[in-house]
This record gives structure tokens, sequence and C-alpha cells, in this order.
């Protein structure tokens, strides 16, 4: 089958290199325009484009999947289907009618959960213990159309964003191949989605980050978890802005008094929530580098009955 690929980030890139190691003929990549980025505001390419250009791809950036002459060039490659992972952008019916298989599309959560452009992040901050990847014949709507495929991934305690969304994207590689395999074999059974059981995954914010110390322990580890490497978890000592970064929870009875310093060991500080108590274990302070709970400990100055301030 001839394959036009579209998708923009890490996450997208081994469901590519499945394809391009595959018997199947990726035609065309299509991917986000190059983006200002860092000090400097120079372009920076999406890493779909930096993996298409090592393999000599060729390669469509446009602003809009509604650009003018865009659809006319996605026709002229003929594709026989069209695969989508981590693209952006919701496709039209212009584009979706334009392969003989339609567009197929990996979506990194048991659909019809978690619809939505940050569906790792939700699951973890929201304390599953189950997710898994999705492949679904795309229609109109967001992540709305008829389920083709599914695979389930236990979600470890130790696991953050950054782990899960590494194995769910190796995972969705293959379930993409198979997908393939099922539809050009004629096997494929199409389940349409409940969507009376659907929920969302909207795009995180900087402010989505902000610890609330007044939430359950076990809230607040999974907030750390979830929002690994951003927006990253934050909350403020004085005026001073930091970021935490590794955590553990500590059961206990519920208090009035999150945020309050509880105790300063050699390696970790342990600070009231809501119920329980949060340990600190990783932390980074505003302009420096992210350290050991104990190097903080070491060089900045913080006492017993002090206030970390969130929400």
């Amino acid at each position: 089958m001839k394959i036009i690929f579209m998708g923009t980030p890490d996450f997208a890139i081994p469901t590519l290199k499945s394809l391009v190691e595959s018997r199947y003929n990726v035609v065309c990549v299509v991917t986000r325009p190059d983006r200002p980025k860092g000090r400097g505001r120079g372009l920076t390419p999406p890493p779909v484009k930096i993996a298409a250009d090592s393999w000599g791809m060729p390669i469509l950036q446009p602003e809009s999947v509604k650009d003018n002459g865009f659809t006319d060039k996605l026709k002229g490659f003929k594709p026989d289907i069209i695969v989508v992972v981590a693209f952006g952008q919701i496709l039209p019916g212009e584009i979706l009618n334009i392969p003989i298989y339609g567009c197929v599309n990996l979506h990194a959560s048991l659909l019809p959960k978690y619809r939505g452009a940050a569906p790792i992040n939700r699951t973890i901050i929201n304390g599953e213990e189950i997710t898994g990847i999705t492949t679904i014949q795309m229609d109109k709507g967001m992540d709305t159309g008829d389920i083709l495929l599914k695979r389930e991934v236990e979600i470890s305690s130790l696991d953050d964003a950054v782990t899960l969304h590494d194995r769910l994207s190796e995972i969705g590689a293959g379930a993409i191949i198979e997908t393939l395999e099922m539809i050009e074999s004629h096997t494929l059974c199409p389940i349409p989605q409940d969507h009376a059981h659907a929920s969302y995954a909207p795009k995180l914010k900087k402010e989505d980050g902000l610890i609330d110390w007044r939430k359950d322990s076990r809230e607040i580890y999974n907030l750390v978890r979830g929002v690994i490497p951003w927006p990253g978890a934050y909350t403020y000592h004085g005026e001073a802005k930091l970021k935490i970064w590794k955590t553990d929870s500590r059961e206990g009875k519920e208090n009035d008094k999150g945020g309050e310093i509880m105790d300063i060991r050699s390696d970790e500080i342990e600070v009231a929530a809501g119920k329980g108590s949060v340990i600190i274990k990783e932390i980074q302070p505003e302009g420096k580098k992210r350290m050991k709970a104990e190097e903080y400990i070491r060089g900045y100055k913080i006492e017993v009955g002090e206030e970390l301030r969130g929400v």
C-alpha cells in the first residue's frame, strides 16, 4: 500500500520508523511547520521532519490542512491510506476521502476515554492504573471514529509522563502495522465508539502544574508525575518559584495546613497535604539546575513550619 504519514512530535517517530522499515511504501510525510524555539527564537523543525529528512522522504509542512493547494498535493501521491499519529490538526472531509482505505489514527488512550491532546498526562494526573493505545478509522470529529484495534498497558506507580509516552509510542508502532495488515486482509471489524462513555484530555496549560497543597498527597504525587517534563509541577517558597521533579506520598490524616513544611531530613523535605504528606526528593529553584533535595537543603534557607504556597 502507498501511505502518506502525518505526524509531528517524538511520539510519532516509532510508527514512522516501523512503516519505513516495513514492506509498505511511505510516499510522503506531512508535519507541522518549523517553529521559533529557545532563547535565540531560531526556527526549529519538528521531530518528525528531522526523522523523515534523514530517510530522504518527501515532506510537506502546511500551516493549515485547509491551505490552498494542499489537498491537491495529497491527491497527487494517490495514497491507499493516510496514517495519522499526533499530527495536531483535525482533518477535513475532503482529505479523509482521498485514500481508498481512508485515514487511520493512532491515539494514546483506550478510546472513548481521554479523547484530545494530552491523554498520557491526564491518565497519570487522574491516577489511572490502566491505559493503552487505540487505532481508529478517522471521521470529522476529534478522536471519535470507529475503533479498529486496542492494546492495554499497565501504568506503574513509578511511571511518569515520559516513561509512559515512550512505552506507548513503541506499542503503538506495532499496532499500526497490525492494523494495516488487517485492513489488507479484510479481517477488521470496526466498532463504533460509545460516546456516552467519552472523556476528554485537554491540552496542558502552564497553570496546570501549580500544586494545590489542599489536595490529597496521592493526588499531588500523581500531578508531579503527570506534568513532566512540561509544564512541570511547581510551588512557591516566599516569592521564589520552585519546580518539583520527584516526590513520594505518605498516607495520613486530614489537616488544614496543606503546604506547611513538616520535617526536613538529610535528603528529603516533608510537606503537609490536605490529607497525608508529600516527600520532596528532587527540586529546581527558578533559574537553577534540577537537584536532589539533599543539595537544596544544604544550599538554601528553608525551615520547618514555613509554608509552600500553591493554589
